[in-house]
C-alpha cells in the first residue's frame, strides 16, 4: 500500500490563515477535555464525601493515591497508544476508538457501585492513551516541515483545550453536587458523545493526515516490533490475572495506596528506559541521539511543571474546598468552579501568547528558555499561597483571589511550556516514531500527575503552609538549574528553533 503524504498545502488558511483541518481537530480536543476536566474537577471530591452525601467516603490517602495513580495512567498510556497509531491504526482511526472509550468510561462512573467506578476509570485510561498523543500528532502534520504557523496553530489548538476546561468545570460542577456527584460524570460522557460526532462530520478537512500507519525501516522490523509488543502485551496481562488471583484469595494484600506506591516505581523505570533506548540504543543517527538527550532536558522539565501544576484538581481543589471563603452575597458557589479560572486565563492569554511569538521573529526564546520561565511561574504560583494557609491554619477561610492569582501565574507558565512542549516535540521527534515521541511527551505530564496526586495524600499529614512551601521550593531550584542548562540543550537540538 503506497503511504500517502501525511502533510497539506501550506497554502490551505481557511481556519484563521491556518489549515480547516485544524478546526476539526480544535473542536474534538475540546469536547475530550471538556469531558477529562469535567469529570476531573469533582472526582477527589466526590472519593472524598460521605455515603449519606452520595460520595464514597474514601480516606484522603486512599483517594490521593486513586486520583494519582488514575491521572498518571491517563497520560503514560499515551506511549503505547501512540506506538499503535504509529503501527497499526494510523492516528486517525486511534483518535475515533479513543473517544469511544472515553464515552462509554464516564458512563461507568455515573452507574453505581465500585466495580463499575473502577471499570469507568480503566477505559478513561484506555481511551485517552489512544485519543490524546495522536489529535495532538494530526495537528503537527497539517504543517509541511519549515511552516512558520506551526507554534501559532499549536497555541490556538490549546485554546480549544482550554474552551473545554473552562465550560466543564462549570456544567459538570453544577451539574455533579451532592448527593448527585454522577450526573456530572454523565454530562461529561455526553460531552465526548459530541466531539466524536464532529469528528467523524469533520474528517473530511484533514486529508491523509494520521490516515495510514508508518512502515517502518523493513517489513520485518515491523514483524519484530508487532511480536514484541504482542509479547509484552500478553506479559502485561499474565501479571495482571497473578495479581488479581493473588489479591482476591489474600495471599497477597492490595490496596490502592500499594498500588500506587508500585506503580510509581515502574514509572520510574520506564522513564529510565525509554531514553536509555532513544539514546543507546541502535540505528539512531548522531543527530537523532542529540535531538533524544534534548528531549530528556524537556521531559525532566516538563515533569516538574506539571507535578505543581496539575495539584489544581489535587491539593488546591482540596484547598478550595477546605479552606477558602466560597460564598458570594447568599449564594456558596461549587469549590470544582475554581477549576474554570485556568482555562478562563489561557483563552484570554493564548492569542496573545501565540501574536508574541511571531513578533518577537529572531529574537523569540528557545524552547529552554521558555520552559525555565514556565517553572518559575509554577514555584512563585506557590510560594505566594504560603502566607494564606497559614492564614488558615490559624482558623480563618481565606480570599479567593488567593487561588485567582495562583492561577494566573500558572497559566502564564503552561502558556509558555506546554503548546511549545507540543510543538518541541513534533519538531525533535525522528519521523518514524512520531506518534510514539508524543506518548514520550505525555509520559512526562503522567509523571507530575502522579505526583501531584501524591501531594493530595501529604495534605492531611503535612502543614498546608509546609506543603506549599516545598512544592515552591522545588520548582524554584529547578528553573535556576534548568536556566544554566538552555544554551547546551540549544546545540543539542541541532538547529531545530
Amino acid at each position: 500500500m503506497a503511504i500517502q503524504t501525511p502533510t497539506l498545502p501550506r497554502e490551505d488558511t481557511r481556519f484563521f490563515g491556518h489549515p480547516r483541518g485544524l478546526a476539526t481537530l480544535f473542536f474534538t480536543e475540546m469536547w475530550e477535555r471538556f469531558s477529562y476536566y469535567g469529570q476531573r474537577a469533582i472526582l477527589i471530591l466526590y472519593m472524598t464525601d460521605t455515603v449519606a452525601h452520595g460520595g464514597l467516603a474514601f480516606s484522603l490517602v486512599k483517594a490521593g493515591a486513586i486520583y494519582g495513580l488514575y491521572t498518571a495512567l491517563v497520560y503514560l498510556l499515551s506511549l503505547p497508544g501512540g506506538w499503535v497509531a504509529d503501527r497499526i491504526t494510523g492516528q486517525r482511526r486511534a483518535v475515533l476508538y479513543g473517544g469511544i472509550l472515553i464515552s462509554a468510561g464516564q458512563f461507568c462512573l455515573m452507574a453505581p457501585g465500585l466495580p463499575l467506578f473502577y471499570s469507568g476509570l480503566v477505559l478513561l485510561i484506555l481511551g485517552t492513551g489512544l485519543l490524546k498523543p495522536n489529535v495532538s500528532t494530526i495537528v503537527g502534520q497539517l504543517y509541511a516541515p519549515g511552516d512558520t504557523r506551526r507554534d501559532s496553530g499549536f497555541s490556538i489548538f490549546y485554546m480549544g483545550i482550554n474552551i473545554g476546561a473552562l465550560i466543564s468545570p462549570l456544567a459538570c460542577g453544577w451539574v455533579g453536587q451532592p448527593p448527585h456527584w454522577r450526573w456530572g460524570f454523565g454530562l461529561a460522557g455526553v460531552g465526548m458523545i459530541a466531539g466524536l460526532i464532529q469528528y467523524v462530520l469533520g474528517g473530511k478537512h484533514l486529508g491523509a493526515a494520521g490516515l495510514y500507519p508508518v512502515p517502518g525501516a523493513s517489513a520485518e522490523e515491523d514483524r519484530r516490533q508487532k511480536r514484541r509488543a504482542g509479547a509484552a502485551g500478553l506479559l502485561g496481562l499474565v501479571v495482571f490475572a497473578a495479581l488479581a488471583v493473588l489479591g482476591a484469595t489474600g495471599t497477597l494484600t492490595l490496596t490502592p495506596e500499594s498500588i500506587s506506591d508500585g506503580f510509581g516505581i515502574v514509572l520510574i523505570v520506564v522513564c529510565v528506559a525509554i531514553f536509555a533506548w532513544l539514546i543507546l540504543g541502535r540505528g539512531w543517527s548522531q543527530v537523532e541521539r542529540k535531538r533524544s538527550v534534548a528531549i530528556l532536558v524537556l521531559f525532566v522539565a516538563s515533569a516538574l511543571f506539571w507535578a505543581a501544576f496539575e495539584q489544581a484538581g489535587s491539593s488546591l481543589n482540596l484547598f478550595a474546598e477546605r479552606a477558602t471563603n466560597r460564598h458570594v452575597l447568599n449564594f456558596e458557589f461549587p469549590a470544582a468552579w475554581f477549576q474554570f479560572v485556568q482555562p478562563m486565563f489561557v483563552i484570554l492569554l493564548a492569542p496573545v501568547f501565540a501574536w508574541l511569538w511571531i513578533a518577537l521573529r529572531h529574537r523569540e526564546p528557545s524552547s529552554p528558555a521558555k520552559f525555565s520561565l514556565g517553572l518559575l511561574f509554577a514555584g512563585l504560583s506557590f510560594a505566594i499561597l504560603v502566607p494564606p494557609a497559614k492564614a488558615n491554619a490559624a482558623g480563618a477561610l481565606v480570599s479567593p483571589w488567593w487561588l485567582t492569582i495562583t492561577y494566573f501565574l500558572q497559566t502564564l507558565g503552561e502558556l509558555c511550556l506546554s503548546p511549545v512542549g507540543l510543538s518541541a516535540m513534533t519538531k525533535l521527534a525522528p519521523a518514524r516514531v512520531a506518534g510514539l515521541m508524543m506518548g514520550v511527551w505525555f509520559v512526562s505530564i503522567a509523571l507530575g500527575n502522579y505526583l501531584a496526586g501524591r501531594a493530595a495524600s501529604l495534605y492531611e499529614s503535612l502543614t498546608v503552609p509546609a506543603l506549599f512551601g516545598a512544592v515552591a521550593g522545588f520548582a524554584l531550584v529547578a528553573t535556576l538549574i534548568l536556566v544554566l542548562l538552555i544554551k547546551p540543550t540549544v546545540r543539542l537540538m541541532g538547529g531545530v528553533k
